[in-house]
């Protein structure tokens, strides 16, 4: 089975309070809600404590063009990927010429050639690497590249895929946007890029910890669920699209989505240790707990790295597998357990991955 043998993540320098955003929001949006004073409470409900960025607070004040917006993506992306890349192959014991594949996914900004495309011009990845670039999946993109590494790596027993996440939702702000999906937005998304090594079963690997191994994947999506989540994209850049419904959508349809993917392979939630979830927000962790039965502890890493980092889209799941990775690696963690690993995005699909952490001795 493959295996997923480190990660690597990294968060961008401009580091604001929710307070600071708050109040910075409170002037955009008094503009257009009179009512602003109510409705900026959203910002203390989020259970975010501060978010990083790859621009500071002055910029979000100016009204920028969609190609000044893009070109600051292309360039942070780039470095922010390296940096991450890095982290992750140090841990791992690998260097650029040892990965066979590389993933990019990301849905906050536009390049062709792809980012994946530059990483492999400016970094020492050989010439004949294999690269997929994935957009538009949101914040499911950091579970689907995970399970189309598992794909490739059962495939090619021998391949060591690189899959690289990089989010710069702050980018994607529009100063003229004052509709209330947009103040949604400003209470929650951030920026931050990571990293996952994907070995297959035949790469020798021997570590000192439990790795997780990676038994299967699945992707559900609803019927009639173009608008959930999305992008408007015009002249001034990517207008955020939220539908309020999503903390109840993953109450019925990402449970029946978990419980249709675990019957599949012989397990139900109870079998489940570790649930290794999105952190899209306070009220979508806390559907997940009413909808799964879970207590507070299991979404723990969650709530940490959305406090902490915010909702930072398709790479935050992958914060969280960090978190869960160092967690096993400490001396009293089990040598067996499951884990589910899963997220939302526009399609409206969801995306999940079985992983089952085993020690030294079977890996």
């Amino acid at each position: 089975m493959p295996r997923i043998v480190a990660t690597g993540t990294v968060l961008p320098e401009h580091v604001l309070t929710q307070h600071e955003v708050s109040r910075f929001a409170h002037d955009i949006y008094g503009e257009a809600f009179p009512d602003i004073d109510r409705l900026i409470g959203i910002f203390d409900t989020t259970e975010i404590e501060q978010r990083h960025f790859c621009v500071p607070l002055d910029w979000f004040g100016d009204a920028s063009s969609f190609r000044e917006k893009n070109d600051l993506y292309i360039d942070n992306a780039v470095r922010l990927s390296t940096q991450a890349a890095e982290r992750c192959l140090e841990k791992a014991g690998m260097d650029y010429k040892d990965i066979d594949y590389l993933i990019y996914a990301s849905t906050t900004g536009l390049s062709t050639p792809s980012i994946d495309a530059r990483l492999i011009q400016q970094l020492p990845f050989r010439r004949n690497i294999r690269r997929l670039p994935i957009w538009g999946l949101g914040c499911a993109g950091g579970a689907s590249s995970l399970a189309r590494a598992t794909d490739i790596a059962r495939a090619d027993r021998s391949a060591r895929v690189l899959i690289i996440v990089t989010e710069l939702c702050g980018l994607t702000f529009m100063r003229n946007d004052l509709t209330k999906p947009a103040l949604v937005a400003s209470s929650l998304f951030a920026d931050g890029s990571a990293a996952v090594l994907v070995a297959g079963s035949e790469v020798p690997v021997a570590p000192s910890h439990p790795l997780p191994r990676l038994l299967a994947s699945q992707t559900t999506t609803l019927d009639d669920s173009l608008d959930v989540m999305g992008w408007d994209i015009g002249d001034e850049g990517f207008r955020v699209k939220i539908s309020r419904d999503i903390p109840t959508i993953v109450r019925t349809f990402m449970r029946e989505s978990i419980e249709m993917f675990l019957a599949s392979e012989g397990l139900d939630l109870e079998r489940i240790e570790h649930f290794i979830a999105h952190p899209g927000g306070a009220k979508i962790l806390q559907a997940y707990a009413d909808s799964l039965g879970l207590p507070p502890e299991k979404l723990d890493h969650t709530r940490e790295v959305l406090r902490t980092c915010g909702n930072m889209s398709a790479c935050s799941v992958l914060f969280v597998l960090e978190r869960f990775m160092e967690q096993m690696s400490r001396p009293a963690a089990p040598d067996s357990a499951y884990g589910l690993l899963g997220a939302l995005g526009p399609g409206f699909s969801a995306e999940l991955v079985l992983l089952r952490w085993e020690g030294p001795a079977g890996s």
